[in-house]
């Protein structure tokens, strides 16, 4: 399908390039606090933003402009002729001198018919006004501090809207500061929108929204706080949230809503409040602190009822950032957080630790179990909301997504990805601001094919996400947003029909006065048309360009991301021991990491980095939890020269582990240590190891035992004994046998040279002295 250009005259009409001298010295006056009026900005304020004020750049109040206007009521939405306009609301005056005199009215500049005008408009620093309406008397006097209501009519022939289209408006409010001269007091721009009421065109319209919020659980899966149970209280930014869809008119029929809109739900959020609803629960470690488990029941009740009337898409476990895990080597984070594949594991039950993930010892395998066909988070969002899931879509958080992630994700089992129009390099067509048709949808290549795009518009995302800081309030919001919307169709060749998408920003804080106005006027409006994704993705597709990085992407911080890669690689270590399916035993510390993961933590930089590193001391935890247990007094002895070594190691996880136990002698050569192989260790159980020695000299060895993953990295604590034998090795044996040879040696030697020096006495004695003759030997006779 081609775009066939619309309506591509550009460029500032003549009448704003050339104004009258009076009309000049008007604008001069006009500082179109306009982009910033009436254009929010791509990302929405923090949630603690305050609604902004007149400001001058340093952030203190602008002295020139010290009354701020907040509007209620601005009717008609769009204007035909003969009609009156109406413009309601408050005037505060944020200055510190009275201000008396005050009067209102409201002017325009020339018509704008396509989205190129439209978007030089609100570009404009100093719009012209080439149509001014009479002024409106208000009160005498407003003093610092001070409100007052107004009430501003306007008859529309008076602006003279002589034709269809969108003009620039700016309501101008004018007084005396303290007594000088009068001025320009206040100012808000917005937009006068006069279209047909049958209009040969229309504009169809699907909107995703979120419910997502950042976890307020620690990675070890505990309450670090109890803010979730302010987000859905009353007046919460979840409250709110969820009030824009009930709220939505019925349709004709009075039964299912006017507009479909479809839900991209975080398993994580629902898995919290399933938690907090069971009840109590504990707060930093303080049992029964928690205080949202009624408001968790109610929320859960009124999403489910939600959910039963509206499409619900599952986002990745914990809304975990694609594009920072991919960029850090951690693509198997976003693989377990996947809603829809079998290898997304990453889940934390209530009360409920990981089962083993294969039968150990003798233990028959259950007969029951089957292979997982989708991921937790759909089995999640199944069991609490009793809905199924759509898991074949992914919603870039901020827009795009890198063409790695996008690999990942379709090897997950992810076919359609929402991406922004300024993550394509030809978005401006896709979402007609270039003048074409708006196509919300097209393609992408990956590896072996492609994956269907929907296109989200940036300009509509930037209107309803900051709705709530829109200078003039909500309703100056919706007005934008229909001005938007008009002007896409004013576009349009007679007969034709656009479509575009609405995705706001996961952490969006628009309630049922902005955003579900906006809703209610796409289903109202006789111009425009309500559709759904699935609407969306039947239309054919138009090509839109490749993959490029959308303007002003936040990530998450880059020590945090180091941090917690430190701690993926330690899990993954541990992951090698596992005996079984490791990603089923290890599932709740994976949720754990991808809640750190989250791409809610990119505008909090110091709390994403203090989350990695709770998630890299937990997995430590973990590690620590299989150990040698040390001997009580630190000494074991040997009984023998071959007595084998006796230790205790204790696997306190619930599911067994493969290690290699590491035994070693410091500085001896008397005692050798046998090496025993891999040792299967049963979940939550002692086990006693039977290591073989060689001892070849008695006395004191000083020894060293740990356990280790098979890849040799420690588990839990190195334990120091001293090892004591009294038995005789061969050393010591062979010196102790000769020893006694020689003793017996040197005592033979010596009997020896007794009997020698007797015999030698013996003879000595028979000789006869000197001088004495021998005895005769025979008788004479």
């Amino acid at each position: 399908m081609t775009r066939p250009a619309a309506a591509r005259a550009g460029g500032r009409p003549a009448a704003d390039a050339s104004r009258p001298g009076a009309s000049r010295r008007v604008a001069a006056l006009v500082p179109l606090v306009a982009g910033a009026l009436t254009l929010a900005p791509l990302l929405p304020a923090p949630a603690s933003a305050a609604p902004p004020l007149p400001a001058a750049p340093d952030g203190t109040v602008d002295a020139e402009r010290p009354v701020r206007i907040d509007v209620g009521r601005f009717e008609p939405r769009t204007v035909t002729p003969g009609s009156l306009i109406t413009v309601t609301g408050r005037l505060t005056n944020t200055g510190s001198q009275p201000i008396s005199d005050l009067s209102v009215r409201l002017q325009r500049g020339e018509v704008r018919t396509n989205r190129s005008e439209l978007a030089e408009a609100v570009a404009d620093p100093d719009p012209a006004t080439t149509v001014l309406a009479s002024f409106s008397p208000l009160q005498d006097e407003l003093a610092p501090g001070s409100s007052t209501d107004f009430n501003y009519t306007v008859p529309s022939d008076e602006l003279r809207l002589d034709r269809d289209g969108v003009y620039p408006a700016l309501l101008n409010v004018n007084g005396t500061v303290d007594g000088d001269q009068e001025r320009r007091v206040g100012e808000l721009s917005t937009f006068l929108i006069q279209q047909q009421v049958q209009p040969p065109t229309s504009t169809a319209v699907a909107w995703l929204w979120p419910l997502s919020e950042r976890s307020h659980r620690t990675p070890a899966g505990g309450f670090a706080d109890d803010g979730l149970a302010d987000a859905v209280a009353e007046g919460g930014r979840l409250d709110r949230a969820l009030a824009v869809v009930e709220r939505l008119p019925a349709g004709a029929d009075g039964g299912a809503p006017a507009l479909s809109v479809t839900l991209a739900i975080d398993p994580a959020l629902v898995e919290e409040l399933a938690i907090m609803a069971d009840g109590p629960y504990a707060v930093a470690g303080d049992a029964g602190a928690g205080t949202g488990t009624e408001q968790a029941k109610a929320y859960l009740d009124r999403l489910r009822a939600v959910a039963d009337r509206h499409p619900v898409v599952a986002l990745p476990y914990g809304d975990v950032d694609a594009d920072t895990l991919l960029g850090a080597g951690l693509a198997d984070v976003l693989s377990r957080s996947l809603p829809g594949s079998p290898d997304g594991t990453a889940q934390d039950p209530p009360g409920a630790a990981p089962q083993p993930a294969t039968p150990t010892g003798d233990a028959p395998a259950p007969e029951d179990t089957e292979p997982r066909t989708t991921g937790a988070g759909a089995e999640i969002l199944n069991d609490v909301l009793d809905v199924d899931p759509v898991t074949d879509l992914a919603w870039a958080a901020d827009g795009g997504f890198e063409q790695p992630s996008l690999e990942v994700l379709h090897d997950g089992g992810i076919d359609r990805v929402v991406l922004a129009g300024d993550a394509l390099t030809e978005g401006d067509s896709a979402v007609g601001r270039d003048g074409s048709d708006a196509v919300a949808h097209t393609t992408v290549p990956v590896e072996g094919g492609t994956v269907d795009v929907l296109v989200a518009d940036p300009a509509l995302t930037a209107v309803v996400g900051g709705a709530e800081d829109t200078p003039g309030g909500p309703r100056l919001a919706e007005q934008r947003y229909l001005a938007e919307l008009a002007a896409l169709t004013l576009q349009s060749p007679p007969g034709s029909q656009q479509t575009l998408l609405v995705a706001p920003p996961r952490d969006v804080r628009s309630g049922p006065e902005g955003a579900g106005a906006m809703m209610a006027d796409t289903a109202g409006l006789p111009w425009l048309r309500p559709e759904t994704l699935q609407g969306l993705g039947a239309v054919p597709t138009a090509d839109a360009g490749g993959l490029t990085g959308p303007p002003d992407v936040r990530r998450l911080d880059p020590e945090g991301t180091a941090t917690l890669a430190a701690a993926v690689a330690a899990r993954d270590d541990l992951a090698g021991a596992v005996v079984g399916d490791a990603g089923t035993a290890l599932q709740a510390y994976d949720a754990g990491i991808a809640r750190t993961a989250s791409v809610l933590w990119s505008g909090d930089p110091e709390g994403f980095r203090a989350a990695a590193t709770a998630a890299r001391r937990a997995v430590e935890r973990l590690r620590s939890r299989v150990t040698v247990v040390a001997p009580a007094d630190g000494t074991y002895s040997l009984a023998s020269s071959t007595a084998p070594l006796v230790l205790t190691v204790d696997n306190d996880l619930p599911f067994a582990v493969q290690v290699l136990l590491q035994v070693r002698t410091r500085g001896s050569r008397g005692l050798s240590i046998g090496d025993i192989g891999a040792q299967t260790l049963a979940p939550a159980e002692r086990t006693i190891l039977e290591v073989p020695t060689d001892v070849r000299q008695s006395g004191g060895f000083a020894v060293t035992a740990m356990v280790t993953t098979p890849s040799g990295t420690p588990l839990g604590q190195q334990v120091d004994m001293q090892v004591k034998s009294t038995a005789y090795g061969p050393i010591s044996l062979s010196i102790t046998i000769g020893a006694a040879s020689l003793l017996a040696l040197l005592f033979l030697r010596r009997f020896v040279n007794l009997l020698r020096r007797r015999r030698r006495s013996a003879a000595a004695a028979e000789v006869p002295p000197p001088g004495l003759s021998a005895p005769p030997t025979r008788s004479p006779v």
